[in-house]
């Protein structure tokens, strides 16, 4: 049996039918420092409390799945140290063990569907990485997204990775791909990709009954919500074209690879732009988590019609 503890302010939500928007909690533990990791999670949950919706940050602590923390259970994963950062294929198992995990995007819609969450606020999906034709390294965040009937809010897909390929997966595996208020589908730090959007939607509203009528049809599995950058937060793709390139024939040459790419690369590119890839990505984990909560709302408000 699956221990599942709410926190007080999520067990309230529920109980009174109020909107959650459930968070990740590998921001927390592998995203970026302490203390500004603990500072930017209470500032994420604070603007979906603004939003009119209630935070859930989940994360696995001592075997159990909690959804929402506690002040101090949300300091204490802050400050931990060898925290395993889950994915739908050690989910189980560390609940099964005892053991201490974040959620990354397919484990936080794991427990998201598990609680009755209807969306998520992350950064931004993992996909396809750039060689894997050969690597077969695919985030198990794609088939997530094809199972779980989550709509997930996201800056689109980690620029590190081979875009169109990650987009070749999501179609195939039926996930939509909904552009907010744009054509273009945008690429984390940067508002545009230089690829089209397979679907463009400017209303939480019509997000909302998107998500609900998959829910009538039968359909299995998620969307995707990718929410662009704010202008003024981006960093240019011509800027970032050439970091990440040498960033990734670094991890290359060094023989990094599974889990460790992504963090590897991430790092790489903190240092080369001087932390301002750090900040554009909080940037745009506040923006994400904004709309989140418009359509956790407007979920609530159209299935009452």
């Amino acid at each position: 049996m699956i221990d599942i503890r709410y926190s007080a302010e999520v067990a309230a939500a529920r109980a009174e039918g109020r909107p959650i928007v459930a968070l990740e909690s590998t921001i927390i533990t592998h995203g970026m420092p302490a203390p500004r990791n603990l500072e930017v999670a209470r500032g994420v949950e604070a603007l979906i409390r603004d939003g009119g919706a209630t935070p859930a940050t989940i994360a696995v602590m001592d075997g159990r799945l909690h959804v929402g923390l506690e002040p101090a259970e949300l300091d204490a994963l802050g400050h931990a140290s060898d925290v395993a950062k889950l994915s739908r294929a050690d989910l189980a198992a560390c609940l099964a063990t005892g053991g201490t995990g974040a959620t990354t995007v397919a484990a936080t819609m794991i427990a998201a569907r598990l609680a009755g969450i209807a969306v998520f606020a992350t950064g931004g999906i993992g996909g396809v990485h750039k060689g894997a034709e050969t690597s077969f390294d695919i985030s198990a965040d794609l088939q997530e997204l094809g199972q779980s009937p989550v709509t997930v809010v996201a800056a689109g897909a980690k620029a590190i990775l081979d875009l169109p390929k990650t987009l070749e997966v999501l179609e195939t595996l039926g996930v939509p791909v909904i552009a907010f208020g744009q054509d273009d589908f945008p690429a984390f730090w940067s508002p545009s990709s230089g690829l089209a959007a397979p679907l463009r939607m400017d209303d939480p509203a019509a997000i909302a009954r998107a998500h609900l009528m998959r829910g009538a049809m039968g359909l299995p599995g998620g969307q995707l919500v990718a929410n662009p950058i704010p202008a003024g937060d981006a960093i240019p793709a011509e800027t970032l074209a050439p970091i990440i390139a040498q960033a990734q024939a670094r991890a290359d040459a060094q023989g990094v690879s599974a889990k460790a790419v992504t963090p590897f690369l991430l790092q790489a590119i903190f240092e080369a732009t001087d932390g301002r890839s750090l900040e554009s990505n909080i940037a745009l984990v506040e923006n994400n988590a904004r709309l989140a909560a418009r359509i956790a709302h407007a979920i609530g408000s159209e299935a009452g019609k």
